[in-house]
């Protein structure tokens, strides 16, 4: 279900999205290590059943991944980057669509951007700021 957070609404979920986001990381390390794994342990001396193995063993890890990313995402947020740590919150600054943004390591909301401008156009939210819903 879609609805817009106002910054008190993206707050309080913010732990939630917080425990979300780092199972979701946890998924993609997986991912990479068994992709390593692959990419370094097939030789000659390795069978065709241990790497077989190994890649329903990522197979499994993949779908995992992608399973955690649309758990995360049914929280309401969107994921911009796992690897940078950057999810944006839908929200509304008078009658205009923006994002309010979060990074990972912050405790909680206090940015936002228009819907164009990304992570690099991010804007302190103000405490007084009453124009975000």
């Amino acid at each position: 279900m879609f609805s817009y957070f106002t910054t008190n609404e993206a707050n309080l979920a913010l732990p939630d999205v917080i425990k979300k986001f780092e199972f979701t990381v946890a998924k993609k390390n997986e991912v990479s290590k068994l992709e390593h794994e692959i990419e370094m342990g097939f030789t000659a001396t390795n069978s065709f059943k241990d790497h077989v193995l190994l890649k329903q063993q990522l197979n499994s890890a993949i779908t995992k991944y992608y399973q955690s990313i649309e758990v995360l995402e049914n929280t309401g947020v969107v994921v911009k980057s796992i690897e940078q740590g950057l999810l944006d919150f839908p929200s509304k600054r008078f009658d205009e669509e923006v994002w309010l943004c979060w990074k990972y390591g912050e405790t909680e909301i206090k940015f936002w951007h228009e819907h164009d401008s990304g992570f690099m156009g991010r804007k302190p939210i103000e405490v007084s700021d009453e124009s975000l819903i």
